[in-house]
This record gives C-alpha cells, structure tokens and sequence, in this order.
C-alpha cells in the first residue's frame, strides 16, 4: 500500500513542476493596458500592491487595479505609505478636489517616499477624485493611514481640528498654532522646529490630560496622533511594528476584518513570509504571524521594472532652492546586469504588453518549487538574499507578478506649473 501512495505522490510531483515558467505563465497573464481589465481574484481582505519606487507607469498600474476593484465594489478603504492625518487630508481632498491642497499633500506625501513626491502620484490622486465622484456612496475610497510620521504638517493640522475653541487660549494651543518657516521644518527625522515644538505641546497635554480632554472633539484620535507623533522621537522604534501597531489600533473602528482594503507600500512591506526562520518580519508577515488576516486572505502583486527609468533624486542650493533631479535606468529597477532579479528572464519572455499582471497563486503553479527566484537578487562582486531564501519558494512571498516595461521615471512635483 505504500509503495503505489509514493509513486502516486511522485507522479503529482513531476506533473506539478515539470510545466516550465514560461508555459504556466503565458496560461495565467493578463494586458492591464486593456480597458476590459479585471483583477483575476476577488477573494481577499486585503490586497497589497508594491514596486521599486520612482516609476510613472507604476502609478498607472496601480490606478488600474483600484479602478476595477472600486467599480466592482470590492475594497472598500485605500491604505497608502502615509500617516493617519495625512491620509485624514487626502480624504477632504477627494471630497472638494483642492488642487492646492493636494499639490502639499504629495509633498508632505513624498517627505516619506521621495521619489514619488511627483507630478504622476498628484495626476493618480485626481484620477482617484474623479472615480469616486462617479460612484455609490457606499462605494466610495476612503483613505486610512498607518505609516510612522514623516511630515507633521498635516498631524499639526489634524490636532488644531480636534480642539473646540475654549481652549483658543491655552499655551499648548498657541503652540501648536507656532509659524512654521518652511516645508524642511516640518521633518520627523531630525529634531525639525516642528519635532521640538510638538515635543513641548505633548509634554502640557499629558501633564493637563484629563483636563485638556474635556475639550477635545476626538479623544481616541486625538491621542492616536499623540501616540504617533511619539514613535518618532527615537530611532529605536521600529517603523514596521508602528505600522503593524496602528493598523491593529485601527481595526475595529474601520472593520478591517469584514471590509476590503487595497495596501500601497514598497516591496517588503508586503511580503508575506520573513526571509529565513531568523528574518525580520515585514507588516504583512506580522499580519498573517499573529493571526489577523488568514494566508490565503492577504494578495500580495509586485511590479517589475525592465527598460526602464525611475527618479533617484532631487537637487537642491545651498540655500535649500529645489534645482533640478537626476534619474536612474540600471541601478534601481531590479533588472540590471549589475542588479537583477533572478526570475525576471520568464516575465519578460511571456509579457503581453508594457504592463503584463501575472498569476503566480494556482494550484498547478511551478512557483510553488522551493525556489523563490522572483525574491532572489542576483547582485555582481555583492553578497545576494539567496541563502536566506534557501528552502523558500516565491508563492511563500507574493502571489501575482507585474512587469511594467519602457516606463519613464517620475517627475518631481516642483516641476509642475
């Protein structure tokens, strides 16, 4: 009897792996350049979609998927790389549609990811206003942030909304009402005039807490800023854990358990395994690890780059005058002969078009061979990931693969008139 079970078992084994990557792949791909375009599952709590930052066409391909999904009524809230009074800020903006406004946003936005502080996320974000202007209320994208701080702007702003006016007059008031004299001051990163300030304000608050709470409109949110603001006085503390932290926070105020959401993070975010028993977890590892969304309920969909170029930098004077940018086409797009990603050569061989989605996720998926060749970076004179990922396959990281071809590399907001 177990003799014909292990021949039995070895037969599926060889049938499973012995279709090459580029037959499955070319029986699993779809031209996003479509109109017709439709996100193969429809089955997830949370969707997570990344790629190497500073294209224009990922922006497109991200615009594609939450078109369809917004349409069908399939995600409910929209999860950028931003705080929770940023993405507070983004929503009045997909309710007025304030240009003005939005332009700051994408700054206050890119003081997070650099290179897309750019003209295309701003072009994305007016796109969003306009879908949502032309769906069901219930159907309309609400934005929610649980990125560590990077700008205080907008947490400034968001805080001042949540104090009623008896309070005008109180010194932690007309601190957090300070003139700041520019854009740079507003940074988390170093001790910015707005850090130092809103250190002070936050040592009156809990020296007058219970007080102070008496007038505030929003206690739990109001604190929620506070707790935030915090997590960045020190280095120490993690941003993927303050993104796991705030998402779990948030949970049963927006029913992320029951309500769909479409995540928009860089790469590792969104991995949905640690590379190696000793790797450190990403926010989508930590979901699944502590058992808050099941394996098969977090979709994860990479993008590839290939011909490509993305934006690397901007420059500025001495005096801090913004003063042009440089662009990269090797380094940074993970398909480089210096840099690249192992599995890249089957994409690129099986692609439809410029922006080609791939489902990796099939039962019959050679992609589940312990093999993660679409994780491994293959880097010349550079040790590689490859012996972290020994014994892994791709499907324990990611589901779907994206390869976005010949994209120009985004332009930085200040260019535009």
């Amino acid at each position: 009897m177990f003799k014909p079970i292990l021949i039995i078992l070895s037969l599926l084994s060889f049938q499973l792996f012995s279709q090459t990557k580029e037959d499955y792949l070319k029986t699993n791909r779809f031209d996003m350049t479509q109109n017709n375009f439709e996100f193969p599952q429809q089955d997830f709590k949370v969707l997570g979609f990344g790629v190497y930052h500073g294209s224009a066409k990922s922006e497109n391909v991200e615009y594609s998927m939450l078109e369809d999904l917004v349409l069908n009524g399939k995600v409910k809230y929209y999860l950028p790389e931003t705080d929770y009074s940023t993405a507070y800020y983004f929503n009045t903006f997909l309710t007025t549609g304030d240009t003005v406004l939005l332009k700051d946003l994408v700054r206050a936005y890119g003081d997070r990811v650099p290179q897309e502080k750019s003209i295309e996320v701003y072009e994305k974000w007016k796109k969003l206003k306009a879908l949502n202007t032309q769906v069901k209320q219930q159907y309309k994208l609400k934005v929610v942030g649980v990125d560590k701080m990077a700008c205080f702007k907008y947490p400034i702003k968001h805080l001042l909304t949540l104090i009623k006016p008896e309070l005008d007059n109180h010194k932690s008031v007309a601190l957090l009402k300070t003139p700041i004299k520019d854009h740079a001051s507003y940074s988390a990163y170093y001790d910015s005039e707005a850090r130092v300030m809103l250190k002070a304000f936050v040592n009156l608050y809990e020296e007058n807490e219970q007080e102070m709470n008496k007038h505030i409109k929003n206690v739990e949110v109001f604190k929620h800023i506070i707790k935030n603001i915090k997590h960045t006085y020190t280095k120490e503390n993690e941003r993927e854990a303050t993104i796991y932290e705030n998402y779990v926070e948030l949970m049963p105020k927006f029913k992320f358990d029951s309500r769909s959401q479409f995540v928009r993070f860089g790469f590792f975010h969104l991995e949905k395994s640690r590379e190696g028993k000793k790797g450190y977890p990403s926010f989508f590892t930590r979901l699944i690890e502590n058992n808050i969304h099941k394996r098969e309920d977090v979709i994860t969909v990479i993008g590839y780059l290939t011909k490509s170029k993305v934006l690397w930098d901007c420059k500025y004077s001495k005096e801090g005058k913004y003063n042009g940018y440089t662009i990269k086409r090797g380094y940074g797009i993970g398909d480089y002969w210096l840099e690249r990603f192992k599995g890249i050569r089957e994409l690129k061989n099986s692609k439809l078009s410029d922006i080609t989605l791939f489902r990796l996720n099939k039962p019959n998926s050679p992609y589940l061979a312990k093999e993660a060749d679409l994780m491994e970076i293959v880097m010349l004179l550079k040790k590689s990931n490859k012996e972290r990922l020994k014994g892994m396959s791709t499907l324990d990281f990611i589901d779907y693969s994206i390869l976005i071809s010949n994209s120009d590399a985004n332009i930085p907001i200040q260019e535009l008139k």
